[in-house]
């Protein structure tokens, strides 16, 4: 199993919405309908109400590039906005800073590092059951955007490959941000340890497994304490040179999240 994290992959938000141009008017007119109506575009029933949401997603269903197979279109624009509107924060989590992040709690408070933001984990160190009871998935990594009403929404993002077009998403209801202290230090499965994985070779490469919403939510708030607490461990990088070897680069600068020196 090959292990990536040299530079940062081509995004879910960059392959689902190409156009960057159309995304940014989308982004804008959004600002200006929340303005209007004086709603907070970070809660989703909110959002999806919106005029501009609503034409933007009619005409993106109409398309026949199936760019987001099994992925509710909505939610990845919802968080696609955000993270285009909080400047497109994206942080790559390092091999050997993941591992911590499971081994142990951070010290620090779980405070995301910006309103909204996508988190890509290292290539393949991560197994779902996959979408809708499918074959197992390697999880990407997650978006994530907070309400002004302290409400946490969370997109996952499994089975993002280059061998195919689309790519999958796990259902997550949202959750209050301030329980995320507790979700650093909880025992998420009731049975066996987080993470613990019984994929073929998982433990030959010290590979882990996402089974709940829990076990996201618990990884997600550690990496929240982690950047917040350990400023040295953050380092911002560019994109990687289209060719470079490996998988295909995103073109968005990164941040770079390294393991404790």
């Amino acid at each position: 199993m090959s292990l990536h994290d040299a530079f940062a992959r081509t995004t879910p938000f960059e392959i689902a919405f190409p156009d960057r141009a159309r995304f940014d008017a989308l982004v804008a007119s959004v600002a200006d309908e929340a303005a209007e109506r004086g709603t907070d575009p970070a809660v989703p029933d909110a959002f999806v109400a919106f005029a501009s949401v609503g034409a933007f997603l009619g005409e993106m269903h109409g398309e026949d590039a199936p760019r987001v197979a099994l992925l509710q279109l909505g939610a990845l624009t919802f968080h696609a906005v955000h993270f285009v509107r909080a400047g497109c924060p994206l942080f790559l989590l390092e091999t050997t800073a993941s591992r911590h992040l499971v081994a142990a709690a951070p010290l620090g408070s779980p405070v995301p590092p910006a309103q909204a933001g996508y988190v890509q984990l290292p290539q393949h160190l991560f197994w779902t059951s996959g979408v809708e009871g499918g074959a197992p998935e390697s999880l990407d990594g997650m978006f994530w955007t907070a309400s002004r009403e302290g409400r946490l929404h969370v997109l996952p993002i499994v089975g993002l490959r280059p061998d195919r077009p689309g790519f999958g998403a796990l259902s997550l209801p949202d959750a209050p941000l301030a329980h995320a202290e507790r979700w650093v230090h909880a025992t998420m499965r009731e049975r066996g340890g987080d993470y613990a994985s019984a994929l073929p070779g998982a433990d030959l490469d010290g590979l882990y497994a996402i089974e709940s919403a829990g076990e996201v939510l618990k990884l997600l708030a550690r990496f929240f304490a982690y950047v917040g607490a350990i400023a040295s461990v953050l380092e911002t990088a560019e994109p990687a040179a289209e060719g470079a070897s490996g998988p295909r680069p995103s073109a968005l600068p990164f941040t770079r999240v390294k393991a404790v020196a």
